[in-house]
């Protein structure tokens, strides 16, 4: 039987793509089912978006919300695509909401550069997200450049445009 995910799609830079009229990077439609099925992914995959916003902007209400989508999910494996600015914060409202004997497994992970744009690193940090997810113990992580760090120990190093331990 194929193992069963569920991707929730919040928005961030990952599903950005250029607005040509506004000359701005904007929100149409998630690239998750296309790149899926370039990735030739056997899992079955669930899809959920209840954001598509900019993570600069999210709210704690919003951030709840996706808590809810997490916990409230049948599927015990879960990629989170965020916008990386405040993945770390959201991540932590995740984590606390979870009860100790809660079965998920929540991994959050987003690009630095928009799927839609050269040299994006959209589609290698979902493909080890995905596998992330397969292989941990419940709780929840976060997945960078290929590094998987704990929700508690991670920052974004501004300064690098990169993932690190506290």
């Amino acid at each position: 039987m194929a193992q069963e995910l569920r991707i929730i799609t919040t928005g961030g830079t990952f599903d950005k793509q250029y607005d040509a009229i506004k000359g701005e990077l904007t929100f149409r439609e998630s690239q998750l089912p296309r790149i899926l099925q370039q990735a030739r992914c056997t899992l079955t995959v669930q899809l959920e978006g209840p954001l598509a916003i900019d993570s600069l902007y999210m709210t704690e209400e919003q951030r709840q919300e996706v808590a809810s989508s997490c916990l409230a999910s049948n599927e015990e494996r879960i990629v989170v695509v965020h916008g990386t600015d405040t993945m770390c914060k959201t991540a932590a409202v995740v984590a606390e909401s979870l009860g100790k004997e809660d079965r998920h497994v929540i991994i959050f992970t987003g690009a630095m550069i928009p799927y839609s744009l050269e040299n994006s690193d959209a589609v290698f940090n979902l493909g080890c997200a995905i596998t992330a997810v397969q292989i941990l113990t419940p709780g929840v992580y976060i997945c960078m450049s290929g590094k998987i760090f704990t929700w508690n120990n991670c920052i974004k190093n501004k300064e690098k445009g990169i993932f690190q331990n506290l």
